[in-house]
């Protein structure tokens, strides 16, 4: 005969395995979503690498938001350079913008010269939020990219130029944002072409123009950007 301790076990089990049967399947675990960088990082040479005189640097680096809007603009330089002096002509950029713009360092985020060479530019990490000194009143939740060269009428954008802008835009850029689309930014300058505090309908890709009192990035470039847009977008459903 059974013990009552081992019939009200063999019951127990019973009941267990009749409230598994009739029990609701477990939903599968939800795949993880990817919230890193929608395009890898293109190749760019360090501010040790072009020997940025991190002496000079009068400020710490200060970090914002997310990415949410590309400044395109260019330097004014001479277009024939040769991409070999591009670190000294950085070095002389940096001192112009500390000594006569009186910025805390060189104001771009980033400096593409016309070999398609990408050179991280303001100190603070190629990979954070850098609080550039680019775009007067918007320098927040965005980032400046420099093409090193004038772009005026008469003149070309280096299809190799072109396609660093692209790559730095389509990394940096937040995963949310479109290339294609446009932006709420909120102004901090009455300098710029909106009032500090107004709100500004911006493209995500914008030339420097688009917010400030200024011909940059010259003509030539600012005619690229619906291109320039529509590469990033490629580049970033990969």
């Amino acid at each position: 005969m059974w013990s009552r301790r081992i019939v009200l076990s063999a019951g127990l089990v019973v009941l267990a395995l009749l409230v598994m049967r009739d029990a609701p399947p477990r939903p599968a675990r939800p795949e993880r979503i990817a919230v890193g960088p929608v395009a890898p990082r293109p190749p760019i040479v360090s501010r040790k690498a072009w020997r940025a005189n991190e002496g000079m640097v009068r400020e710490r680096a200060t970090y914002t938001g997310a990415v949410s809007a590309v400044f395109v603009h260019h330097t004014g330089h001479l277009n024939g350079y040769d991409c070999a002096d591009v670190p000294r002509m950085l070095r002389a950029m940096q001192e112009d913008h500390i000594e006569s713009e009186g910025w805390d360092d060189i104001g771009y985020n980033f400096v593409v010269d016309r070999c398609g060479t990408i050179y991280e530019g303001r100190a603070g990490g190629t990979g954070r939020p850098v609080l550039g000194a680019h775009t007067k009143g918007f320098n927040a939740d965005s980032i400046g990219i420099a093409a090193l060269g004038t772009f005026g009428p008469g003149t070309t954008v280096p299809p190799a130029l072109e396609s660093g802008i692209v790559k730095v835009a389509a990394w940096k850029l937040r995963v949310e944002a479109d290339p294609h689309g446009t932006v709420r930014l909120i102004s901090t300058n009455d300098e710029s072409k909106y009032k500090k505090g107004e709100a500004a309908e911006l493209h995500v890709i914008s030339g420097h123009r688009d917010s400030f009192r200024t011909d940059c990035p010259g003509e030539v470039l600012y005619e690229r950007l619906p291109a320039i847009r529509e590469a990033v977008a490629r580049l970033r459903k990969r």
